[in-house]
């Protein structure tokens, strides 16, 4: 994005480098931080030594935020939003705080289009 224009999310302003990342959703870093935390545990004799505080804190926030708590669950989230062809951090916000009405899904992601949507989030 040029340093002339202005950022704005609500308008899918926000650059390049982000539009093209890819997210994850919290229950998606979940499963991959669990993974990950069993491979510590036995790697190690004692796993309390490979984790780091930050570690062990971000395995609990995701979890804790995480809606979806099996692989199936969060894979058919995905590719139901993808279907809708979202940007990556929308279809994340969206899969993240799952709203129950359309309007609640244009107030927490602004720059989605109401055409795009014609179902309900459960």
């Amino acid at each position: 994005m040029s340093g002339e224009e202005e950022e704005n999310a609500a308008e899918l302003k926000i650059g390049d480098e982000f539009l093209k990342a890819k997210c994850l959703m919290n229950c998606e870093v979940s499963l991959i931080l669990d993974h990950k935390y069993e491979q510590l545990q036995q790697s190690s004799d004692d796993p309390m030594n490979q984790v780091s505080q930050v570690f062990e804190k971000s395995l609990q926030y995701v979890k804790r935020f995480s809606r979806y708590k099996n692989p199936d669950a969060a894979r058919q989230v995905r590719e139901i939003l993808a279907r809708y062809q979202l940007a990556e951090f929308e279809l994340c916000v969206l899969g993240n705080l799952c709203p129950e009405t359309v309007e609640e899904a244009i107030a927490m992601v602004p720059s989605i289009k109401v055409d795009i949507f014609f179902f309900s989030f459960v």
